[in-house]
């Protein structure tokens, strides 16, 4: 009886054998790729980087409506208003008070009131009052 080396040495595997081992080292590679490789289609990158330019879109007009707000007449005001709204309905008082809306568009950036509602909020400083 031969060793395994040996045996090892002098096995041919047949064109079916080589053929088939190629195919599932493939599917292996695709399926660790896929499942553990942070691999994605085209279809899903797309839609992450579509996410990605939303989510900056909305926290880019968001820093603007922070500094609209503040620099309103009646900041102090809105704030305390801002403060007493339910969580739910504080986009909407941002969006209705037209914060949300960059220059130049007729139509809130989708997020940002939200985003502002926030922020406003948990501002820590008092805010003066502008005269």
């Amino acid at each position: 009886m031969a060793n395994i080396g040996s045996r090892w040495g002098s096995y041919r595997p047949s064109k079916a054998i080589w053929f088939w081992s190629c195919a599932a080292c493939i599917v292996a590679t695709m399926v660790v790729g896929f499942s553990w490789g942070g691999w994605v289609t085209g279809v899903t990158a797309t839609g992450m980087a579509s996410d990605a330019a939303r989510g900056a879109q909305a926290t880019l007009a968001s820093a603007n409506c922070v500094s609209r707000f503040n620099e309103g007449p009646d900041a102090v005001t809105q704030l305390a208003a801002l403060k007493k709204a339910d969580t739910y309905e504080r986009g909407d008082f941002i969006k209705q008070g037209g914060w949300a809306t960059m220059p130049g568009s007729t139509e809130p950036v989708p997020g940002a009131a939200d985003i502002c509602a926030q922020q406003l909020i948990s501002e820590n400083r008092p805010m003066a009052a502008k005269e």
